[in-house]
């Protein structure tokens, strides 16, 4: 059983940017690397990623991160819901992010990044990857389900689900 370790849920900063990278890269690689192309993770760097966070956390998003023992564990952001592979979006909010490092794996890290970005219950949609049963799991309990929409991302070879509720 993973110990619950209380985190700080806060707004992220542009100071944040190393540490929503690192969740972000190693999250993927911990959930990813055996579903996508060895040669994906030559151009999908934490540079890369740190690049792109600098970014983001410069006035393109507003983002939530969990903290704990003062590094940043989690991330997740919500926003307008959005068109994926010729699918219209069909809720107004969309979790468009969620990751916690695998370490912070049931400690309440990601439920409470949830309920940080989208008010439980609220009508949302989401992507998940459709080999990642853990997370479609957790988003099951939490009262989303599959509407049948599916989009293939050709250069990854990946496909994800869209969830509703």
């Amino acid at each position: 059983m993973t110990e619950v370790v209380p985190a700080l849920i806060r707004a992220a900063t542009p100071d944040d940017a190393a540490g929503c990278a690192f969740v972000h890269h190693t999250s993927w690689v911990e959930t990813y690397s055996g579903l996508l192309p060895a040669d994906h993770w030559e151009s999908d760097t934490l540079e890369r990623r740190t690049a792109t966070w600098h970014r983001w956390l410069g006035g393109e998003l507003t983002v939530t991160v969990a903290e704990s023992g003062g590094r940043v564990v989690g991330i997740a952001f919500g926003r307008e819901g959005r068109a994926v592979g010729g699918h219209a979006p069909v809720r107004d909010r969309e979790l468009w992010l969620l990751y916690v490092l695998a370490a912070h794996h049931g400690t309440g890290v990601g439920q409470a990044l949830l309920d940080a970005v989208l008010p439980p219950g609220a009508p949302a949609q989401l992507w998940v990857a459709e080999a990642n049963p853990r997370a479609r799991r957790f988003y099951e309990r939490n009262g989303f389900v599959p509407d049948g929409a599916r989009d293939v991302d050709e250069a990854l070879g990946l496909a994800d689900v869209r969830l509703v509720r």
